[in-house]
């Protein structure tokens, strides 16, 4: 694959489960970063900033810095920035992403925007239902991803797609996404790369939003056979992944690198 400059590492599932590294992920990022190709963190986490999730990765053995990391919440600030200037949004997330969220005026009452992030004990129902008045009123809704659900040590956990789908319906709107799978996200990856689509690959572990997405946006894609995957997800998948492997260890191969 000699064509390839640059890849794009989705975090939780392929890296890391619980922020404990999986088998080999350390020595093949190093390996990665030693042939000299670009490496952009890309993930779907709303629960940690960037610069957070930096020094769990760093802490795990990983050798990354926080511009090596490209989150949902630094996106979607710079996608309300652009599309909702001066907008006052409320924002219903599992953890501190405020530092992220920079420039954006957060709001509990009247918001023009409400932002949904990942789920966690803050989605009971009194939350949801002030969410769904908010979007009754006028407010638009803008989601940092779609994802239903994501893998930890404790196994599959509920994610903010499954509530999502009933604001969406019960409101009568639809979520503009920011994150994966959404195009703008790696547009935003290749070019903090620097590299064009046809010159990055794409590793993750949902077959759609990570792999699939990607391929759409014209990047070649490697689905994982770690974290979320399951081996009916991807068999009833809306295409074929470029590339199947059973972890990221076994990317240096794939790319004929080194290790």
């Amino acid at each position: 694959m000699e064509a390839v400059r640059a890849v794009l590492v989705d975090i939780d599932g392929v890296l890391t489960v619980s922020w404990k590294p999986l088998p080999g992920a350390v020595a093949a990022l190093r390996a990665i970063r030693a042939a000299g190709l670009g490496v952009a963190l890309v993930t779907n986490t709303t629960s940690r900033t960037r610069a957070s999730v930096a020094a769990a990765l760093s802490e795990a053995g990983f050798e990354v810095g926080v511009d090596d990391v490209l989150t949902a919440p630094a996106v979607t600030a710079a996608y309300l920035a652009e599309r909702f200037p001066g907008a006052r949004c409320a924002l219903l997330n599992s953890g501190d992403v405020a530092e992220d969220l920079a420039g954006v005026t957060l709001v509990d009452d009247d918001p023009d925007v409400v932002v949904v992030g990942g789920a966690g004990p803050e989605f009971g129902y009194a939350a949801l239902n002030r969410a769904f008045g908010q979007l009754r009123r006028g407010a638009r809704l803008v989601a940092m991803h779609r994802n239903l659900y994501w893998r930890t040590d404790a196994g599959l956990q509920l994610d903010s797609g499954a509530f999502l789908l009933g604001l969406e319906r019960a409101a009568r709107v639809e979520a503009e996404v920011t994150g994966k799978p959404s195009p703008a996200f790696f547009a935003a990856a290749l070019a903090r790369l620097g590299v064009r689509a046809d010159q990055a690959l794409m590793v993750g572990d949902d077959v759609e939003s990570d792999v699939l997405a990607a391929q759409r946006a014209g990047i070649t894609g490697v689905l994982v056979r770690t974290g979320k995957y399951r081996p009916e997800t991807e068999a009833g998948a809306s295409g074929t992944p470029d590339h199947v492997r059973d972890s990221f260890a076994d990317l240096p191969a794939l790319l004929g690198l080194a290790q």
